[in-house]
């Protein structure tokens, strides 16, 4: 036994002295956030929407407007839309869409040219999310790799689940990723950017996910994971992609205030009232 101790003990003199002869690697610098600002683009509104479409248990008698949005982050180079809209003349006459403009002409109204569009962070697949894609023909696609495959494969399958998800959207989404031009985010809690991160939404689709944008008051982008400040008062879910979900919706909601530090900075997906809580020139809300 002691000659056994004695050699570990050698091996680990010798190991020890090699390490400290190894020259020290030097420590990998840290990204650092950009100071992003946040906007909010309205390009269009839906009038008499039914509550209960909106905030599960509400009254189903109770009708509200909505506001059709997305969102601009730009800093560190890059020009990024939360979501992208649509503009497919079938969808404004299925739901009585008023005021539109299309989202490349609204982004012009926030200053940019849809070709300097970077990126375009897809919350989930729907037709009002989702249907810009092709008006922004330079920028990279991020999305969930799990809502991906569903949407251009099982969803169209026998007993598959494609409500609100257009073919025309699959096909350009499909095309962009023929073309290098689609990232596939793999889960819950991924900085796809320095201080932009992506969170699990608790199945609105069957992936879908929001935002939170770092910053000394970050915010919350929640998309359609929560359709109004009323599902964040009242802590009912939003619609989700099964009604088993609900509960998982709910607890996103209590855990988006938390990453946002005040439910102040959680932006819901539709509520018009974000363009009267931050200061708006026309259609465009700054958030930050």
């Amino acid at each position: 036994m002691r000659t056994s101790l004695s050699a570990l003990a050698l091996l680990a003199n010798v190991l020890c002295s090699s390490a400290q002869q190894q020259p020290t690697q030097p420590a990998q610098p840290t990204v650092s956030a950009p100071n992003y600002t946040i906007e909010a683009i309205r390009y269009a509104n839906v009038r008499a929407f039914p509550l209960s479409s909106l905030v599960m248990g509400a009254a189903p008698e109770k009708r509200v407007d909505i506001a059709m949005v997305f969102w601009v982050i730009r800093g560190g180079g890059r020009n990024i839309l939360f979501d992208c809209g649509f503009h497919r003349p079938s969808w404004i006459a299925k739901f009585r869409v008023a005021d539109f403009l299309s989202p490349a002409e609204a982004v012009r109204e926030a200053g940019l040219e849809p070709s300097l569009i970077t990126d375009i962070i897809v919350s989930h697949a729907h037709w009002d999310h989702m249907g810009g894609l092709d008006l922004f023909p330079n920028a990279t696609i991020w999305i969930q790799k799990a809502e991906y495959e569903y949407y251009i494969g099982e969803a169209w399958q026998s007993g598959g689940r494609k409500g609100g998800i257009d073919p025309e959207d699959v096909t350009e989404l499909v095309a962009r990723n023929l073309r290098g031009q689609v990232r596939l985010i793999p889960g819950d809690d991924v900085e796809i950017f320095p201080g932009i991160r992506v969170f699990a939404g608790a199945r609105h689709t069957f992936a879908s996910q929001y935002v939170r944008v770092a910053g000394d008051e970050p915010f919350v982008l929640a998309s359609d994971n929560c359709y109004l400040y009323e599902n964040l008062l009242s802590r009912r879910a939003s619609a989700t992609f099964d009604p088993a979900d609900a509960k998982a919706n709910v607890a996103a909601l209590f855990r988006m205030v938390q990453l946002a530090g005040s439910p102040d900075r959680v932006v819901p997906g539709h509520d018009p009232d974000q363009f009267g809580r931050f200061p708006t020139h026309g259609r465009v809300a700054r958030l930050r």
